[in-house]
């Protein structure tokens, strides 16, 4: 089976504390950790080096103007970058965390490496959350992600996750310039301008709480809760009717009352949203590390984002 989580010698280039992570992988390991350790623990204790590539024409080099990302573990070329790329590292990149753990404000909870390499991600909860309909909990999180791959930037990301369920959210720190919350590899990396978007993730937080009650508070009709699943997981092909129903939207539906946490504001928006957070983290694709991959940087994110926006406008017409 293909992976989307690194394997080396067998083993998940990944590591995380606490409870198993929703996805299901990785190495446990103790709670105290600083980011440094982390990144050891997960195996991403390593550096890339720019190499000139070449081509061979007729026997001779030619230089290509562009270079290889090259790992110092294994030498492994991760990827063919620009020569004007910024490789940022990971220990750069990890430190990022390392201010917010010493001061208790953050704790590491998950890192790993996806596509090879390709994708260093951390994972840390921020020690704000809240709680709704008598018991329903959602943590505050925040997803660094540092890109060894061409066209893709470093990430800073707001993460709320549903504990009962562990259904997750990415959202960008800035909802209406995105890439502010990004940073460019044509650049070196600044990570006192990332520090800057913590104060904007407590904003998201709340301004999601108020998502999470609104939606929560306007009662859904059986018929809008159909189009609605129809609306988020469209019919595809030619010669198919708006009024077909798509597999996974069946599936959204019949994961409607089964759902965990399908008893906090029950008949209400929060429940069929959260149907398709469940369904796009735990039940779609072909295995856990894949819809961890497609969850977070693939098309499942963009469905859950869909999934919000389309879960508002019908709240808001209730």
């Amino acid at each position: 089976m293909a992976h989307n989580i690194e394997m080396v010698n067998g083993k998940a280039q990944m590591a995380y504390v606490g409870q198993v992570p929703w996805h299901g992988l990785g190495t446990k390991v103790p709670a105290d950790l600083t980011p440094d350790q982390m990144l050891e623990a997960a195996g991403l204790d390593w550096t890339v080096r720019m190499v000139p590539a070449t081509i061979k024409i007729d026997g001779e080099n030619h230089d290509s103007g562009k270079s290889g990302l090259v790992r110092s573990t294994d030498n492994k070329i991760i990827d063919v970058v620009s020569n004007d790329w910024h490789p940022v590292q990971n220990q750069e990149a990890f430190e990022f965390f390392n201010d917010f753990v010493a001061a208790g404000d953050m704790e590491m909870h998950t890192a790993g490496s996806l596509q090879d390499g390709k994708i260093v991600w951390g994972l840390a909860r921020v020690k704000e959350s809240f709680e709704l309909f008598r018991g329903d909990k959602v943590d505050s999180y925040l997803l660094f992600s540092n890109f060894h791959k061409y066209g893709f930037s470093t990430d800073v990301r707001f993460t709320p996750i549903r504990v009962v369920c562990n259904n997750t959210l990415t959202l960008s720190l800035n909802s209406q310039v995105e890439r502010m919350a990004k940073f460019s590899h044509r650049r070196a990396f600044n990570a006192d301008e990332a520090k800057l978007m913590i104060g904007i993730a407590a904003d998201k937080l709340s301004k999601y709480k108020d998502m999470a009650a609104h939606l929560g508070s306007k009662k859904a009709k059986d018929e809008d809760i159909v189009e609605y699943f129809k609306r988020v997981f469209p019919v595809t092909g030619e010669g198919k009717s708006k009024k077909d129903v798509s597999k996974n939207a069946q599936l959204a539906y019949d994961v409607l009352h089964q759902q965990p946490g399908a008893e906090f504001a029950e008949g209400s928006w929060w429940q069929p949203f959260n149907a398709v957070t469940f369904l796009t983290d735990h039940e779609l694709g072909r295995s856990q590390d894949t819809r961890l991959t497609s969850s977070w940087y693939g098309v499942n994110k963009n469905v859950k984002t869909k999934a919000l926006e389309l879960a508002l406008e019908y709240a808001d017409a209730a």
